[in-house]
C-alpha cells in the first residue's frame, strides 16, 4: 500500500511537470512573432485604426438601412430590410472590437502620459457607446471589456447609466484638450483633425449638446444646465469647415464610399439606392437647392399630353422623337446608356393622356409624376414598378425615378465624407433649446445659421439669402419646433442622428408604408444571436425592461425593432 502511495504521488507530480511544460511550450507558439505586444502598442496606429473603423461604420448607417428607416432613400430590389425595417437578430461585435481596441489606445495613453490620447479615447469611448446604446437600448457597459480579467457574461447597463457615464467621459476629455498638451501626437493618424487638439474639444462638447439634448425627455432638468453650460463656455463646432468628419481614400473598396461604381462591375447596388418620396417632398416643397446635389434628375420624365390616342404611351422619345428599334420603338434604355446620352445633350420623355387615364378604371388611382425629381413611396409594396416603370426586377434600372447624384457613384470626393457631428446640427440642437425656452440665445438666429452651415457643406451656401426667404423656411416662432425638426432631419442626410431624433420628437411625422411588417416605423435594432447564445441571462434581463405596445411581441417576440427602450418610455414619442 506505501508503495502504491508513492507511486501515485510520483506519477502526479511527473504530470504536473509536464504539463507545466506543455503550457510553457503552448504560451511560447501562440506568440505571434508578427504581432505586436499589447504592451508595446502605439497609441497612434491603435488611434487611426479606431477612428477610421467608427467614422465608417456610423456613415454605413446612415447611408444604409437606417436612411431608409428615416425616409431618406428606398430601395426598388433587396429591400425588405431597407424599406420595411425586415430585421432580424443584429451582433454588435463590429462596435464593441473598436471599443477594444480603443480602451488599448487609453491604457497606453496612461502609461505613456499621452493626455491627448486619453482625451481622443474618451470621446470615441463616449461615441461608440452613444451608438450602441442608442441602436438597441440597455447594453454591457461598466462590466464590458473585462472579459481577459474577471466578468464574462457582462450585465447590461440601463441607458441612464450609460448616457451619464458618456457624458462624464466627455467632459474629462474637454479638460484633457483644455491644457493644449500634445505630447506624443503624430498629424497623419488623426483622420478627423489632424492632430489640432481645439478642434477636438470642439468635437467632446459638441457630443455633450447632442446627447444632453437626447435626454431631454428624460432629464430635463440635466440636459437644460448641460446644453446651457457648453453655450456658455463656446467650445463647440461653429462653422462647417470645423464638422467632424473623415475623407475617404478611394483606393480599396474598403476606404472608399460605399456602393460606388467605380470599383465594380456590377453596379446595382447603386441603382437601388433611391430617394424616398418623403425627403422629396419636403425638398421641392422648399425648392431646396440641396435637392440635385443629392439626387439626378429622372432619365425618362414624364409628359401630360392630351392629343395622345392611348392613355400612356409605351415607348420614350428623344428629343420629342420616337427611336425606331427593329419593327416597333424604344421603350427604355440601360442605365449606362442613358448617362451616355443625356450628357452628350439629349433629352428623354414618355407620354400620357390624363383624360384617357382618368376614364380608365384600372388606371384612374394611380399618380404619374411628372416632377423633374421623384423618389419613391416609403415602404412601397411594389417599390421596383413605382411610377409606371416598364422594366421591373433587377437588371433594368427605373427611368422614371431618380437615382442618388452622379457624385456617389464615384469612391470618393470633396462631398464624400463621414459625418459625425456638423456645425449645423450643434445650431439645430441650440435652437430647438432656446425654443424651449433656455438660456442659450435666440431660436431665429441658431435655426439660420443651422440651414447656412448645412448649405455651405454641400457647396452652396451662396443660395442662402435666397433659400432661408422662402415661405416654409423662414423663420416662424409659432411653428419652430417644428420648422427646427424638419430641417434638422433634412441636414442629417447620410447620417443616422435623423433616426435617433425621430424618435425623440416624433418628428417629422413620418408613417410606415403599406408593405410594412408593423403600422409604425422601427425605433431600435433587435439583440444578436451571439449574444442571446453567450449571454442569455443578460439579454433576457434587458428585453425585460423593453416596452411592447404592438403586435410584434406576439409575432416574433419582446426583443423586436419596435420594443421602446428606456430614452423613449413615457414620452408618448414617436408614436
Amino acid at each position: 500500500m506505501k508503495n502504491f502511495k508513492f507511486l501515485y504521488k510520483f506519477m502526479m507530480i511527473a504530470g504536473l511537470i509536464v504539463m507545466n511544460s506543455c503550457v510553457d511550450e503552448l504560451v511560447e507558439m501562440n506568440k505571434n512573432p508578427n504581432g505586436i505586444d499589447p504592451a508595446n502598442a502605439n497609441p497612434n496606429l491603435l488611434m487611426s485604426s479606431v477612428l477610421s473603423g467608427t467614422a465608417t461604420s456610423y456613415l454605413n448607417l446612415g447611408y444604409g438601412n437606417i436612411a431608409g428607416t428615416i425616409q431618406h432613400t428606398q430601395k426598388d430590389g433587396w429591400w425588405s430590410s431597407h424599406n420595411v425595417y425586415d430585421w432580424g437578430p443584429s451582433d454588435w461585435n463590429g462596435w464593441y472590437g473598436l471599443l477594444r481596441s480603443n480602451e488599448l489606445m487609453i491604457r497606453r495613453a496612461d502609461d505613456l502620459g499621452y493626455s491627448f490620447h486619453k482625451g481622443v479615447g474618451l470621446v470615441m469611448k463616449s461615441f461608440i457607446y452613444a451608438n450602441i446604446t442608442d441602436i438597441w437600448g440597455d447594453a454591457p457597459y461598466t462590466e464590458a471589456m473585462r472579459g481577459n480579467s474577471d466578468v464574462l457574461f457582462p450585465r447590461f447597463d440601463s441607458q441612464e447609466v450609460i448616457y451619464q457615464g458618456i457624458i462624464e467621459d466627455l467632459k474629462a476629455a474637454d479638460a484633457l484638450f483644455a491644457t493644449g498638451n500634445t505630447l506624443g501626437m503624430s498629424n497623419t493618424n488623426d483622420f478627423y483633425f489632424q492632430g489640432n487638439i481645439t478642434r477636438w474639444r470642439q468635437f467632446a462638447n459638441s457630443l455633450l449638446l447632442r446627447y444632453y439634448m437626447r435626454l431631454s425627455e428624460k432629464l430635463p432638468q440635466l440636459a437644460r444646465s448641460g446644453i446651457e453650460s457648453v453655450y456658455q463656455a463656446g467650445f463647440y463646432i461653429k462653422t462647417n469647415a470645423d464638422d467632424a468628419t473623415m475623407e475617404y481614400l478611394g483606393n480599396l473598396s474598403a476606404d472608399s464610399w460605399p456602393e460606388n461604381t467605380a470599383q465594380v462591375t456590377d453596379a446595382s447596388g447603386f441603382r437601388r439606392i433611391k430617394p424616398c418620396q418623403t425627403l422629396v417632398d419636403k425638398l421641392l416643397a422648399t425648392d431646396d437647392p440641396r435637392t440635385k446635389v443629392w439626387f439626378r434628375p429622372v432619365h425618362c420624365r414624364w409628359v401630360a399630353d392630351e392629343t395622345l390616342t392611348v392613355a400612356i404611351d409605351p415607348f420614350i422619345r428623344e428629343n420629342g422623337q420616337y427611336m425606331p428599334l427593329g419593327n416597333s420603338f424604344r421603350r427604355s434604355f440601360l442605365d449606362a446608356e442613358y448617362i451616355q446620352r443625356i450628357a452628350a445633350g439629349n433629352v428623354y420623355t414618355r407620354h400620357f393622356n390624363p383624360i384617357l387615364k382618368a376614364a380608365d378604371p384600372a388606371l384612374a388611382g394611380a399618380i404619374i409624376d411628372t416632377n423633374e425629381i421623384v423618389g419613391i413611396p416609403a415602404g412601397a409594396v411594389t417599390p421596383d414598378g413605382h411610377n409606371f416603370n416598364p422594366t421591373v426586377g433587377q437588371i433594368i434600372e427605373n427611368q422614371h425615378v431618380s437615382q442618388l447624384a452622379d457624385i456617389y457613384r464615384q469612391p470618393r470626393g470633396p462631398l464624400l465624407r463621414a459625418r459625425l457631428i456638423s456645425a449645423s446640427e450643434t445650431f439645430f440642437i441650440l435652437a430647438e433649446a432656446a425654443a424651449k425656452g433656455w438660456n442659450v440665445g435666440s431660436a431665429e438666429a441658431h435655426y439660420n445659421a443651422a440651414i447656412q452651415q448645412s448649405l455651405n457643406t454641400w457647396g452652396i451656401g451662396n443660395q442662402y439669402a435666397a433659400f432661408i426667404a422662402k415661405p416654409g423656411v423662414a423663420f416662424n416662432a409659432a411653428t419652430a419646433m417644428q420648422q427646427i425638426a424638419d430641417q434638422k432631419w433634412i441636414a442629417s442626410w447620410t447620417n443616422p442622428e435623423g433616426w435617433f431624433d425621430w424618435r425623440r420628437t416624433g418628428l417629422p411625422n413620418l408613417q410606415a408604408g403599406p408593405a410594412s411588417l408593423e403600422l409604425q416605423v422601427a425605433v431600435r435594432f433587435p439583440y444578436g444571436n451571439n449574444e442571446i447564445n453567450f449571454n442569455n441571462q443578460n439579454v433576457l434581463s434587458a428585453v425585460s425592461r423593453l416596452v411592447n405596445t404592438l403586435d410584434a411581441e406576439a409575432r416574433v417576440g419582446a426583443n423586436n425593432q419596435w420594443a421602446k427602450p428606456w430614452i423613449i418610455q413615457g414620452t408618448g414619442k414617436p408614436w
